[in-house]
């Protein structure tokens, strides 16, 4: 029980930010985001916050098993994990909020490579951390390139 708080601060804070994200972005999803070419793969709106629900319990429970872990990595990890998460917020503000696509997939790109470096550091203090991050990387992947596509077809 003593553990519950290294689980459960990481989480909140990845769905506090998450809620935040939404609400800087609930205009240009409504009235910008709609008037975009984007590519036939595009899931439909519903989609978006469910993939990121599932992603904000992962990544956090994966934060959570670095800091109750012993590893001589944690603040590294922790750290990475504190940057990676405020590129994946910048994120929001420049595509959305500033509807900049370009600035979007310059985050994007930084995101994804802070992500990458997460996976494979975090592997070393517990590869069940590492392997939480997967579906984020996933999901990643694939927002890189909607954002690319965006980028080039608007």
């Amino acid at each position: 029980m003593k553990k519950t708080p290294y689980y459960l601060i990481p989480v909140l804070v990845c769905f506090l930010l998450g809620f935040i994200a939404g609400r800087i972005q609930s205009d240009a999803i409504e009235n910008w985001y709609p008037l975009l070419d984007k590519p036939a793969l595009t899931p439909p709106n519903i989609a978006f916050p469910i993939a990121w629900s599932v992603i904000y319990l992962c990544i956090g429970i994966s934060a959570g098993l670095i800091l109750s872990g012993d590893s001589p990595r944690k603040k590294r990890l922790i750290a990475l994990f504190c940057v990676q998460l405020l590129f994946n917020f910048a994120w929001s503000v420049a595509f959305f909020y500033f509807r900049s696509p370009l600035a979007g997939l310059v985050d994007i790109l930084i995101l994804d490579a802070l992500v990458a470096a997460y996976v494979v550091q975090s592997r070393r203090a517990s590869k069940a951390a590492s392997v939480l991050f997967v579906p984020y990387v996933l999901w990643l992947l694939f927002a890189t390139y909607l954002n690319a596509y965006i980028l080039v077809c608007n």
